[in-house]
Formats: C-alpha cells, structure tokens, sequence
C-alpha cells in the first residue's frame, strides 16, 4: 500500500493548533501531520485542520488528541489507512518542574495500511519530514 500510485493520499501536514492540557492546565502547542488513503470518499483539505481545531480546543492531553484525530477520520471516511502525527511544546516542561526548554513531545496513531504495512508508514514519515523550514 504505498502512498503513491493507484492510492492517491490525501496529506495535510504542519497543521498548527493550541490546547490546554487537562492534567496541568497550562497550554501546549504545536503541529499535527495527518494523511488518509481514501477507499471511497475524501474530503476537503480544508476540513482537516477544522477537525484538529475542534479536539484542540477542549480540555486535551496530547495523546488523546492524536487518537480522537485518528478515529474521526476512520470512522468518518472509512479509509484504507490513516496516520496522525503531532509535534507539540507543553508548557508545564517549560516553566515548572523539568524547565526542559527545547523538548517535544511526539504522538502518532496509525490505522489501516499506515499500522499494517511498514513501508507505507515509512513513507508517511518521510513526506512530513521533508521541506521542514518551508516558509509560505
């Protein structure tokens, strides 16, 4: 199932958004990655930060975001894959506790082609890692 070809993925990646953590109520921020391999319907790349934004928006924890992602698109598009990526900054790292000030934390949630097939995932990882620093 690679990302090329017959499948035709759909990827929206450097998404920003802004949360706030539940567990320590300070904000983290950050980016998320998304791609979906459509099987029958798709959607508007417009609508893929729309959905990020809703969850973004609520009481979060980071990991939870990614999988709420993750399962919305699924059980939305009912795709051949789906893959979240976010890339965020917590401010609890930075002001209180560790002060870890150059740190991230990553999530990912992989359904579908993306968690079963190694190289599509590979490629996934790959795209959002390239043109890192375009600025438009």
């Amino acid at each position: 199932m690679p990302l090329s070809g017959d499948w035709n993925p759909k990827l929206k990646k450097d998404i920003p958004f802004y949360s706030l953590c539940s567990h320590h109520f300070v904000p983290f921020f950050g980016h998320a990655h998304l791609a979906y391999i459509p099987n029958e319907k798709i959607v508007g790349l417009s609508k893929i930060p729309r959905l990020v934004d809703m969850y973004a928006r609520r009481l979060q924890v980071q990991e939870r975001l990614t999988t709420q992602i993750a399962n919305t698109l699924n059980e939305v598009l009912q795709p051949r894959g789906v893959a979240v990526v976010i890339e965020a900054v917590h401010l609890c790292m930075l002001m209180r506790g560790v002060e870890k000030q150059n740190s991230k934390a990553v999530t990912s949630a992989m359904l579908g082609g993306f968690r079963d097939r190694p190289e599509t995932r590979a490629e996934f990882m790959e795209l959002i890692k390239a043109g890192r620093g375009l600025q438009l």
